[in-house]
């Protein structure tokens, strides 16, 4: 007869064991770990899923000890989360609390105070936290009923728990877990550090405020936010990262350097692009062009507002409602400002009948569109209401697929490469639960992804489910020099819209055939882009996009015919050149150009104007030898062509 208590439990690397049900994890590993070992074990993986040591095994299953690591932060975060919820109520009498999750590069957790809390109160929740630290607290998970756990929270005052139990028992929930160290505990679904001894490095950084769930009918709560990491120096990185972001910021650099400006004037989220911003826009914009028709796109423009029911039949009133701008009345019609390009592009299609001959159609335009966003969501240059798409759209037979996304993904890395931009994660999402179209659509948009990606060499990663209601994506998520992640470039098959508009073409059995449409933008919108760049490059932009190329600096006031001279030259040759003849000392001159990112600087004295040469140095302050105005051309025309040609 078989014990149904044992169970049969694999150990990675150790072979399997039979234990009784109901070992904790950590106890079952302990002969395969040395003691030093064991007291580094941080979680276990059961089955593949992240859990508590103490986590009880019940069935068969495959375990694995799990130590401090990059891709287990968020738990070590969410601990120390509930570390300082537990400073914060043993200093604060009164303090409720409500969520307190691990975010991005940290934590925060909300709380209901009356008063409010001070950056001097944060010292204070530091030093309590580290006392919780070094008393190495175990944590403690325990499992309850909703109405059981409803009743010890309502009997705490914790009415934002209570709230959250009731809607998990409104959803179905029948029990929930609760987490302890100490005279604190919270709901949660964990998993936690063993105890708090485990969490080595911290630091609450800012307070901010949060309506409760986010609805500004509700409390107004504080909330406060912090960072946690494994070892000391991870932590010293972090943060000089963060100054040297600081330094960077599009929008300190953006005023300093005189690109753009946000005026409540002219309304939030509303970008103008200055002049020597705008300049840079047009070799982007140039460039862009002139790279999609070499590679075989038709330019478009379209305008800025259509009739509200072209939005009703393409289906963004519905799904995108709520972004959309209020409609305008014109003649009795209603109008909308449009918050995507891709309806008029399937209107020039339909234009006209469409032969499988005139197939592959690949149509771009830089169209500017208008999208709402929450006032608390705008943030300079990366998050607008008004934004201009790198926008593509391209309609294809089912045999032309697996070719073009081939040339979009080309395209694309080629791109990012000009812009400087040589690191990325990839991500292939697939078929959501809600979604139109065949199964045999689905397979072969997937399989024409995946075949392009593998194609180029391109590790991805699934994203199972994360693909959009009308096809799968690829989307591309470039890194910066700090290192931080950016989506920019995603590329999408389309079923819906050609079904929504009757989209057709005539195929060679003169029958009326649906072709693909894949949308695709490389750089996402130019202004969240342009952001990017400015902070990718802190404002020194590459030769080829400098807005100033070239600074004539003279000497003295006699040498500024000669500087006029040579400044006319290289405008004439396409050279942007600005000239500094002020009555000014030269080292302030070269300061302040040095200051404004300019790529060249060049110095005319007497030596210049007698050999009629110019002395050029870099902003980085490397001194080159004085070169004739023609040679410096050449020089600044292979150095933009070497740029290009990556």
């Amino acid at each position: 007869m078989t014990d149904t208590n044992i169970i049969k439990v694999t150990i990675a690397g150790e072979g399997t064991r039979e234990v009784n049900a109901g070992t904790p994890a950590i106890d079952v590993l302990a002969d395969s770990l040395s003691n030093k070992k064991r007291k580094q074990v941080i979680l276990v993986r059961i089955d593949g899923e992240l859990r508590d040591v103490t986590a009880p095994l019940m069935a068969d299953c495959s375990i694995e000890p799990v130590f401090p690591a990059e891709d287990n932060l968020d738990v070590l975060r969410h601990t120390t989360a509930h570390v300082m919820a537990q400073a914060v109520q043993e200093l604060f009498s009164g303090a409720k609390i409500a969520i307190g999750p691990a975010v991005a590069n940290g934590f925060y957790y909300d709380f209901d105070y009356e008063r409010g809390f001070t950056p001097e109160d944060l010292e204070k929740i530091e030093a309590r936290m580290q006392e919780i630290i070094s008393e190495a607290i175990p944590v403690k998970r325990k499992e309850m009923p909703i109405a059981e756990a409803v009743d010890f929270f309502r009997a705490k005052s914790e009415e934002y728990k209570v709230e959250l139990l009731n809607d998990l028992a409104k959803a179905g929930e029948k029990e929930v877990s609760l987490y302890s160290q100490g005279n604190f505990t919270d709901l949660c679904r964990g998993p936690h550090l063993p105890d708090t001894g485990k969490i080595k490095a911290f630091k609450l950084t800012h307070l901010a405020g949060a309506y409760w769930k986010g609805d500004e009918k509700r409390p107004m709560l504080q909330r406060i936010y912090g960072t946690a990491f494994y070892d000391k120096k991870a932590m010293k990185k972090y943060f000089a990262m963060l100054e040297e972001a600081k330094k960077r910021d599009h929008r300190r650099l953006g005023k300093e350097l005189d690109l753009f400006s946000i005026q409540e004037e002219t309304g939030p989220g509303l970008i103008l692009w200055h002049p020597k911003g705008a300049m840079i826009r047009k070799c982007i914009e140039d460039f862009w062009r002139e790279e999609h028709m070499r590679r075989g796109y038709d330019l478009l423009f379209t305008p800025h507002i259509a009739r509200l029911d072209l939005w009703k039949t393409s289906g963004h009133l519905d799904f995108y409602g709520e972004n959309m701008y209020s409609p305008m009345e014109i003649d009795d019609v209603q109008y909308q400002l449009k918050p995507m390009n891709c309806p008029f592009h399937i209107a020039i299609y339909n234009s006209r009948k469409r032969s499988y001959r005139d197939l592959p159609l690949r149509w771009c335009e830089l169209g500017t569109v208008y999208r709402y966003e929450m006032t608390g969501t705008l943030h300079g240059l990366m998050r607008v209401r008004g934004f201009t798409q790198d926008d593509a759209h391209i309609f294809c037979r089912p045999d032309q697929l697996d070719s073009e996304i081939g040339e979009i993904l080309d395209m694309t890395l080629y791109m990012l490469r000009v812009f400087g931009f040589d690191r990325y994660d990839i991500y292939l999402s697939t078929r959501p639960e809600k979604s139109v179209g065949s199964d045999e659509h689905w397979e072969l948009a997937t399989g024409a992804l995946k075949k392009a990606l593998e194609h180029q060499g391109m590790s991805y990663e699934i994203d199972p489910g994360e693909g959009v209601f009308y096809g799968p994506k690829i989307d591309i998520k470039i890194r910066d020099s700090l290192d931080r992640s950016w989506q920019c470039s995603t590329i999408q098959v389309d079923f819906n819209l050609p079904e929504r508009f009757n989209v057709s073409f005539t195929g060679d059995d003169s029958q009326p055939h649906a072709p693909i449409m894949v949308h695709r933008a490389l750089l996402g919108s130019i202004e969240r882009f342009f952001g990017v760049l400015i902070e990718h490059h802190a404002g020194a932009f590459p030769l080829w996009l400098a807005p100033v190329q070239a600074a004539v600096l003279t000497v003295a006031d006699r040498h500024n015919p000669w500087a006029e001279e040579v400044a006319a030259a290289l405008r004439a040759s396409g050279i942007r050149t600005e000239t500094d003849t002020r009555n000014e000392k030269l080292g302030k001159k070269i300061r302040e150009a040095q200051l404004r990112k300019v790529p060249y600087m060049l110095v005319v004295g007497d030596d210049e104007v007698e050999a009629g040469t110019v002395n050029p140095r870099t902003r980085k302050g490397l001194q080159l030898e004085p070169v004739k105005v023609d040679d410096f051309i050449k020089l600044v025309q292979k150095e933009c062509e070497e740029q290009l040609n990556v």
